[in-house]
């Protein structure tokens, strides 16, 4: 089986320009494409695994990915999907937020010379004129078309603004600049993006008189037809400091039995021979076959010694262990004032929230507990508490933690 049908095989194709001329393209590896990530957080999230996956596999099939940051137009913010406008980023946080995806990417994509290119859209979009923007793409741009584009028709009720409206010109001038200087001749992306890519290929075309291409990815949701690991406020992040992996393991280990299939066959790289065998699994076989989801995702992340501390982790606690097979968080006299630390401190030492504001909401909340008792503000936890096997705290359903005096 080529590339091509194995994507499709896999329910990775949503939409495509011309199937057949791209399949014969990516089969015969003469695809030079592009996706785009805009940086509007300092890490990737679970939700972009379809992309990075994608680039992967079009990659080892002897095709040439380009990983576009968008340090351009993150400055303007993508509409789509959105009710409002998006908070605007300073510069330094963007080429913050830049630099942390391309650490993040080199996990799955293999860059260098004569392989996948990273690339910053900052370097042209920031330096245009935009009066030469106007003369020289103005014209081939129809409003009528672009206001019945999903992604601004569903704006339209509450306003959309200006700096939006921009952000499909950026984007459809991207392709056109990669098509003229690197050769890229397809665009890939999810398929809420479909009529933006649709726009690149209409600029070259109009532009230089030469066609591109542009395929969609399937999105990845749960059986609610909600995003999977990247929904506004509940992300799954790629990076350790902000979930670390036994939660990863544990987002992953907890999809519906519905979705574990789905995401089996559209996120792992294991044969699709044994993904079928899978089908017929139910019951406590479905829990396995959930064990192999969230080990190979977090492996892929990680790293195998992180799956595997992961897997153990969960398999330990969730069967009855102890408190030692839990994470841990050693502490020592100094991280304790007067013999006893708060409870909002100890989150944060345990490394359970990225900030104490988030520990508060959680208490507020009462999602947070200690040796089975509901934790609140003004907890404060002894030097005696912590001794011994200590004290385990647990985070909404799922997270459990073990904190203990060195």
């Amino acid at each position: 089986m080529q590339i091509f049908e194995e994507l499709e095989a896999r329910g990775l194709i949503a939409q495509v320009t011309d199937r057949e001329l791209i399949r014969e393209m990516v089969n015969a590896g003469k695809a030079t494409f592009y996706i785009g990530f805009d940086c509007t957080a300092d890490s990737l999230t679970a939700g972009h695994f379809m992309a990075l996956t994608l680039m992967k596999r079009l990659q080892a099939a002897g095709n040439r990915p380009i990983a576009l940051i968008g340090g351009g137009t993150t400055m303007i913010g993508d509409p789509s999907g959105r009710t409002d406008m998006r908070r605007m980023l300073t510069v330094e946080d963007i080429r913050h937020n830049a630099e942390c995806f391309k650490r993040q990417m080199e996990r799955f994509i293999e860059f260098g010379e004569g392989k996948a290119m990273m690339l910053n859209n900052a370097d042209w979009l920031l330096g245009l004129n935009y009066v030469e923007l106007l003369r020289e793409v103005g014209a081939c741009f129809s409003v009528n078309n672009m206001l019945r584009a999903e992604c601004y028709r569903q704006r339209m009720e509450k306003g959309l603004s200006f700096l939006e409206f921009n952000y499909m010109i950026m984007q459809r001038y991207d392709f056109y600049h990669l098509f003229k200087e690197y050769g890229c001749n397809m665009q890939f992306g999810g398929d809420d993006q479909w009529s933006n890519m649709l726009g690149g290929t209409e600029l070259i075309r109009k532009k230089l008189g030469k066609d591109a291409h542009a395929m969609t990815i399937t999105l990845l949701t749960d059986q609610n037809g909600n995003k999977m690991g990247k929904t506004a406020g509940n992300a799954v992040w790629l990076d350790p400091n902000k979930t670390s992996p036994f939660d990863f393991y544990q987002y992953w280990r907890n999809v519906e039995d519905g979705d574990v299939l789905k995401c089996i066959r559209m996120l792992t790289f294991l044969p699709l021979g044994e993904i079928e065998a899978m089908s017929s699994w139910q019951g406590a076989e479905l829990n396995r076959a959930k064990e192999i989801l969230a080990f190979e995702l977090t492996r892929m992340v990680h790293g195998e010694q992180e799956a595997q501390s992961a897997r153990e982790t969960a398999r330990g606690l969730f069967s009855g262990g102890s408190a030692q097979d839990m994470p841990s968080t050693a502490l020592t006299a100094a991280d304790l004032t007067d013999g006893a630390i708060g409870i909002i401190d100890l989150m944060m030492k345990c490394g359970l929230c990225p900030s104490r504001g988030e520990a508060r909401r959680l208490l507020q909340q009462n999602g947070v507990e200690l040796d089975g008792q509901k934790a609140a503000f003004g907890l404060t936890v002894s030097a005696g508490q912590l001794s011994g096997d200590g004290v385990v705290i647990k985070k909404g359903k799922k997270v459990f933690h073990r904190a203990y005096l060195a």
